[in-house]
């Protein structure tokens, strides 16, 4: 998934509909910096052409490190139950936590 000049807003969703975590990002504002490739533990982000781009946004667990540590405010990431989700799947399946994802 490749944007540029809009905001994005991704919700991954379960069967019933209810979202799981919501994250926005506004590429308009991305300097570049690279932090958010830097910080994010499931590799959400990536970069192309001197800006972030979501490339794995499914594995977003609504840490909020890469909202934490964006200095121009191009992303936000709402509170839920995405990463307590992702991290009880992840004991009971025996997966890494670096491996959880919003399913």
């Amino acid at each position: 998934m490749t944007s540029y000049g809009k905001s994005i807003t991704i919700t991954c969703a379960k069967g019933d509909g209810n979202g799981i975590n919501t994250l926005r990002y506004n590429p308009d504002l991305c300097t570049g910096c690279g932090m958010c490739v830097t910080v994010c533990p499931h590799r959400v982000f990536t970069m192309r052409e001197r800006k972030a781009i979501l490339a794995n946004y499914e594995a977003c667990m609504e840490c909020g490190a890469c909202q934490r540590n964006c200095p121009a405010g191009a992303i936000s990431v709402e509170s839920g139950v995405g990463c307590a989700g992702a991290m009880m799947r992840a004991a009971l399946t025996g997966r890494r936590q670096e491996d959880a994802r919003c399913e």
